[in-house]
């Protein structure tokens, strides 16, 4: 079947969109992301000849043609090939957030909106980068993803590329991605996710491209690629069948390749050589110690399994939502006290399970808990980085560096010093840890919003986070006999909270506010930022200091500015105001408060009691219902 010459429109055909602008209508579906039949059906009407005794697929004789050659014409014969030109022009609102570029998906399928950012990606790269090479692709597995991937492969044969790799079912988690790219010595990988965003025809979609080394593009690229959607005239696109992604092998076409492979195999093949497995299959494998993880049914539901029941021994009724769905099950797969409710009751009855954990949509966030004890994510990663010289093998010569996004508390400040590390605070993103990590300055980073990892790849990665947990209890009780009280999630975190003292903290998200009040806001908190100074009296605190973040990148010099609004406090405590940047809708303003606490008797204090003055300055100095309209927030972590 002829592809067609409007890019997206073959996605589009079965949904009854005509040239006018009005959106096509699509019914509201739950799939399993391995069961269903796709949604457009002239996506699988291919041809393929498949030697049974060999992994390569080979294309039918008689390649597909533009189905109007009026609106396309053929450029080249590049690779063997055949190279159409689509003609487009460019579209509004293309600029790459945080992490990659997020719009809702009746957006992403209007006509060339995915080719045009595409395109203008490898407009923006340096032939070398990508001309001959090979790039990964894969995703979390929501709705769109398997669309996109065929417009994605045929936009990167059209563009010249060599090779692309990509998981089965279009899945490989974000982490996956990055370990795949480091392993493979690709030339970089696309991401189809929107990370812990909700999924379905209603609800988001997102792509981001990471380069060579794994890590999100720079600043520098994604605004390159903005720049070149403003100007965008053609998508250069191979005229080539759908790929199909169910079967792993070789699918060839002239010099232009595609392999799809077992998501999971070079990724649990890192976490073998990062952590010890038998010390943890030791404790998962004991009958007294519980273990829950919540997949959320996102993609690390195709990990779970593999990694901690069949290679690690955790009973299989331990893993719950495991089956990745492309609406994630109508729910908000964001691994937080209020969208992973389900996992957080089981956790806090009186006889849950020792350990718990959960991640997001794409698999790079964590949340984790003990038997009704909560581990903020702040928390987490500087009890990560206090234990892991003597609990996890990567680590035995000791990390290299630590560092946090501005916004996370000083918890790991306090590791850093007390093991005499090198520490760096970075703008929210963590393409920010990327250069740091190939200088050879920093080995464990994280961010509060529930992402942790380190310099085993260039993303931050839940899984990884959940096995440098389950170390760390393994390490503590490898001498513990049967009978014997474990130590425990919350002796660990209240013996770390003893030594280093305690970073009360917390966020306030208010999501899909009016973006025109939200940012009003902020731009109100700046200026009364630059008219601040020391020794100004916000209530009962008197300010240190005031400023809007800017970083400048110790590696190349780069600086971020306008990285969120800060009020840090005489005494150490701090306010911080700014916007999120990985929403697909309004504006998701987000505050975060803390206040550090020495004394080893007041650790017990529940932190929203703890930081209740903090809140309320926040709230008043901000003015956040007037500017907003908001009078509470949507999630509190």
């Amino acid at each position: 079947m002829a592809f067609s010459a409007k890019l997206d429109t073959a996605f589009l055909l079965s949904a009854n969109l005509s040239s006018s602008s009005r959106e096509p209508t699509l019914p509201i579906r739950s799939f399993s992301l391995f069961t269903h039949a796709p949604p457009f059906p002239n996506l699988s009407s291919r041809n393929f000849t498949r030697n049974a005794t060999s992994p390569t697929v080979k294309a039918s004789s008689s390649p597909s043609t533009p189905s109007s050659s009026s609106s396309s014409t053929t450029v080249a014969e590049s690779q063997g090939i055949k190279v159409v030109s689509v003609p487009t022009k460019p579209i509004d609102g293309q600029k790459t957030g945080t992490s990659g570029l997020r719009k809702k998906v009746k957006v992403f399928i209007q006509e060339n909106y995915l080719g045009n950012w595409i395109q203008a990606l490898f407009n923006s790269l340096p032939p070398e980068d990508y001309k001959n090479g090979l790039l990964v692709l894969g995703g979390d597995g929501r709705y769109f993803n398997k669309e996109a991937a065929q417009t994605i492969i045929k936009i990167s044969a059209g563009n010249g590329v060599g090779k692309v790799l990509v998981g089965k079912d279009g899945i490989l988690s974000t982490p996956a991605v990055s370990a795949v790219i480091r392993k493979r010595k690709a030339n970089g990988g696309f991401i189809m996710s929107a990370s812990h965003n909700p999924g379905g025809p209603e609800y988001d979609w997102g792509i981001k491209f990471n380069y060579s080394s794994g890590q999100p593009a720079p600043e520098s690229i994604t605004d390159k690629i903005y720049g070149n959607t403003l100007s965008i005239s053609e998508i250069r696109m191979a005229d080539i069948p759908d790929v199909d992604l169910s079967r792993l092998g070789v699918t060839k076409f002239g010099n232009f390749t595609v392999e799809v492979v077992d998501p999971v195999s070079d990724y649990l093949e890192l976490m073998e050589d990062v952590f010890d497995f038998s010390l943890i299959k030791n404790l998962l494998s004991r009958s007294d110690f519980g273990f829950a993880f919540d997949a959320m049914h996102a993609v690390t539901g195709a990990y779970a399994k593999p990694i901690f029941v069949d290679k690690l021994g955790a009973r299989p009724d331990s893993i719950t939502n495991g089956v990745p769905l492309e609406d994630f099950g109508h729910g908000h797969p964001d691994p937080n006290l209020t969208y992973a409710e389900e996992l957080v009751n089981i956790m806090y009855d009186k006889n849950g399970p020792d350990f718990g954990a959960a991640s997001d949509g794409d698999g790079d966030r964590n949340m984790v808990l003990g038997r009704e004890f909560f581990v903020t994510p702040s928390d987490s990663v500087a009890i990560i980085a206090a234990n892991a010289q003597d609990a996890i093998p990567y680590f035995r010569a000791g990390p290299k560096g630590l560092a946090r996004s501005m916004p996370t508390s000083g918890a790991l400040d306090c590791v850093a010093q007390k093991l005499n590390l090198p520490f760096f605070e970075v703008p929210t993103g963590w393409k920010f840890f990327g250069n740091l990590m190939d200088s050879g300055k920093l080995s464990i980073c994280g961010e509060e919003s529930f992402g942790t990892g380190s310099d085993h790849i260039r993303e931050k990665d839940g899984i990884w986070a959940v096995l440098a947990w389950l170390s760390i209890l393994a390490h503590r009780n490898k001498d513990t006999k049967p009978g014997e009280k474990l130590v425990s999630v919350s002796d660990v975190v209240k013996e770390h909270w003893a030594t280093y003292g305690r970073n009360f903290f917390s966020r306030y998200d208010y999501e899909e506010c009016e973006s025109e009040g939200a940012n009003k806001m902020v731009e109100y908190l700046r200026d009364l930022a630059s008219k601040s100074k020391s020794g100004d009296k916000y209530g009962s605190y008197a300010l240190q200091f005031a400023d809007d973040f800017e970083y400048t990148d110790p590696v190349d010099g780069s600086v971020a500015s306008k990285q969120g609004v800060r009020f840090v406090f005489s005494d150490g405590s701090r306010i911080i105001f700014r916007l999120s940047g990985t929403g697909s809708a309004g504006a998701t303003v987000r505050i975060y408060i803390e206040q550090f606490e020495p004394d080893a008797s007041k650790h017990d204090i529940d932190a929203q009691i703890a930081l209740k003055p903090l809140i309320d300055l926040a709230l008043s100095v901000s003015k956040l219902k007037e500017f907003t309209g908001r009078e509470k927030p949507t999630v509190i972590t």
